[in-house]
């Protein structure tokens, strides 16, 4: 598809326009960095692991939930993956979430990694409480017409999450984003691919590596 070609930079910069939009007040937070999640004490401490070269690389699989610091959002049409490279100390490297791809069902295609921008509009928080809807005005039956029976039966209107929320959770999941750039190992973040489907329609899921460091395969199911 012609949209998964659209440049990286592009794409985090409409993103964060869409998210910033009708902000008037800018606020300390406006920019969030990516700093990842703390990687774990080690890479056996996670899922799975295999060795590309002398770095090794850690995931685990994370489905629909996208687990930040500050909690777990979750997306209906993206699934994340929670990856860490470790290396001998001094260890330091080109890091990109373009390296990784996901198999799934054993399918000769993989799916490519793609930039938190892209998952921003689908992101949803648990912890989120909507606002009551107000109370529907009573209408009498000659007054309407008739219909007023009927108007209990439309539909809800839709929920519309307010923009500092969807911002909060734009910047959340930036933060825990896998940093990118020349870094210093070991470091820990998400790696986010689209997907649909229910999870327990996954048989086997395989995390793959291709970068500077090697090639490397990690099994997340079963």
């Amino acid at each position: 598809m012609q949209f998964f070609q659209t440049p990286r930079t592009l794409v985090l910069i409409l993103s964060t326009i869409l998210c910033l939009q009708g902000q008037n007040t800018p606020t300390k937070d406006a920019h969030a960095e990516t700093k990842g999640i703390p990687p774990r004490a080690a890479a056996s401490d996670y899922q799975s692991h295999a060795q590309a070269g002398t770095v090794t690389i850690a995931a685990e699989f994370t489905g629909h939930s996208i687990p930040t610091l500050e909690g777990p959002l979750t997306s209906e049409d993206y699934v994340a993956v929670e990856t860490a490279l470790f290396g001998p100390v001094g260890t330091q490297m080109k890091i990109s979430a373009e390296n990784f791809s996901l198999r799934v069902n054993g399918k000769k295609g993989s799916l490519p990694s793609q930039p938190y921008g892209l998952i921003i509009t689908s992101l949803k928080d648990p912890e989120w409480v909507p606002p009551e809807p107000p109370a529907p005005k009573s209408k009498s039956s000659i007054g309407a017409g008739g219909q007023g029976a009927g108007d209990s039966n439309s539909p809800p209107a839709p929920v519309k999450i307010p923009i500092p929320v969807q911002r909060a959770m734009a910047q959340r999941v930036q933060k825990s984003s896998l940093p990118e750039g020349d870094r210093a190992l070991p470091l820990a973040g998400l790696i986010f691919f689209q997907y649909r489907g229910k999870e327990k329609n996954l048989q086997s899921i395989e995390l793959l590596y291709d970068g500077p460091a090697g090639k490397a395969t990690m099994n997340l199911r079963p």
